[in-house]
């Protein structure tokens, strides 16, 4: 377990809450761990009807550390086995997760609100996929579930463009259920947890697998995107991205004439 994540328990939720505040909430391979121990944990525990993940300090969470993918694309790492666990247990999570956003939702942060089957928003909240401008490509099967859910065009301004969407805008896309003043996110995400435990839980399963259907494609997705990752991880692009990150300068991607 790791400090960066506090895990706790009321009427039947259980509640993930990141708290890295001094680092935006980046999800470091601890903090992934830890989720990852809870989402399991109590997706076997009766006593827990649903998950709800929180951010803290203002922001949901900046994504990934990038630190720790500069020490992959410069060969000396490779994708931590529990960035991977994570993101391969996300579709096959068993009981309804429910995501409460304010500030900055950066990358995976973003993406795993695909698989949520709630999302609430403040009017500060902001949705981001920057992987193209880092010199990678989608993850998370963001790639398949981003255009089926927005439709291709809004998905392409996000993944490809780089677009930052408001909560507004978010809500139009449809992966928003409702916004709501940054005093009452906490209480509405917990409002909604709490209705879902009052209902016949073996109900409530068999219509949420009947609604998200089998995981398989999502998966097979998420395999793809993983080797894809890889390999653009160790690329010349990826390396010039995140040494400008870090050296707070423009990345320069073209070859010179």
């Amino acid at each position: 377990m790791t400090a960066d994540i506090e895990v706790s328990k009321s009427g039947g939720a259980q509640i993930l809450r990141l708290m890295r505040t001094a680092k935006k909430n980046a999800l470091t391979g601890a903090m992934y761990a830890a989720l990852c121990d809870a989402i399991e944990t109590g997706d076997d525990d009766d006593a827990v009807a649903a998950h709800v993940i929180l951010g803290s300090g203002g922001v949901f969470s900046a994504g990934n550390d990038l630190g720790d993918f500069l020490t992959i694309a410069r060969g000396t790492a490779d994708l931590g086995k529990d960035v991977l666990r994570f993101i391969h247990l996300l579709p096959v999570i068993r009981k309804p997760l429910i995501a409460a956003v304010d500030g900055a939702a950066i990358g995976i942060a973003t993406t795993m609100l695909f698989h949520c089957d709630l999302v609430y928003a403040t009017h500060d909240a902001t949705f981001a996929t920057p992987f193209l401008d880092l010199g990678l490509i989608p993850e998370a099967a963001s790639s398949l579930l981003m255009p089926l859910r927005m439709g291709y065009a809004r998905a392409f301004e996000m993944l490809a463009l780089g677009e930052t969407f408001t909560a507004e805008r978010a809500l139009s896309a449809g992966f928003v259920n409702r916004i709501v003043a940054s005093d009452d996110l906490e209480a509405t995400a917990m409002d909604a947890a709490h209705r879902l435990a009052e209902k016949p839980p073996e109900a409530l399963a068999v219509t949420r697998r009947l609604m998200r259907g089998t995981p398989g494609e999502v998966l097979k997705i998420i395999n793809e995107e993983v080797v894809a990752f890889r390999e653009r991880l160790s690329s010349p692009e990826a390396q010039e991205a995140f040494v400008a990150f870090f050296e707070k300068r423009p990345a320069n991607f073209r070859k010179p004439v």
